[in-house]
């Protein structure tokens, strides 16, 4: 966040150099409100640019094996040119390369689902996922394992087989 308010603010001032540049080789004609107004619409563009590319920038920078699960798309009012063209604030990644199976419940898979966001610090959430009933189970909350390993005492989610966590854990072989 420091390193793009500095690039930020360093944009703002470089458009003012080159616009008090463009004004001294003119002799003087341009408008003396240009150079502020210059910098501040540098200072918007650059703090767009990097909101709209900082989801690339952060799943290209995933470790081999998150593999990205859900992408939440953000608009505001007071950001009118998200409603033409959201961008991705939050996103979530399944750790695909961390999936436990058990022997005696070949179908329940442990695995840990991240959570990115922009401003947010990076969460992470243990989940178990039944490929046989297409359901999956936040294990945060008190879930225990059964003598035979079953997950028991978890509540449930009927997500189904298109469920994008599910579809992510299951086809981990």
């Amino acid at each position: 966040m420091f390193l793009e308010l500095i690039g930020t603010i360093f944009a703002g001032f470089a458009v003012a150099g080159v616009v008090m540049l463009v004004n001294r080789l003119t002799g003087g004609r341009l408008p003396r409100w240009l150079t502020p107004v210059a910098a501040g619409l540098a200072m918007i563009l650059v703090t767009i640019g990097s909101e709209y590319s900082w989801y690339e920038r952060t799943r290209s920078a995933l470790p081999e094996g998150l593999e990205v699960v859900q992408e939440v798309e953000s608009r505001a009012f007071y950001r009118p040119w998200t409603y033409a063209a959201p961008f991705v604030d939050r996103f979530a990644a399944v750790d695909t390369a961390s999936v436990q199976t058990n022997e005696n419940v070949p179908d329940q898979r442990l695995a840990d689902l991240y959570f990115f966001g922009r401003w947010a610090p990076l969460a992470k959430l243990p989940v178990a996922v039944d490929c046989a009933a297409g359901r999956r189970a936040n294990l945060a909350d008190g879930a225990e394992f059964g003598a035979d390993g079953a997950v028991e005492n978890a509540d449930w989610v009927a997500a189904g087989p298109d469920d994008p966590v599910v579809r992510a854990v299951c086809e981990v072989s």
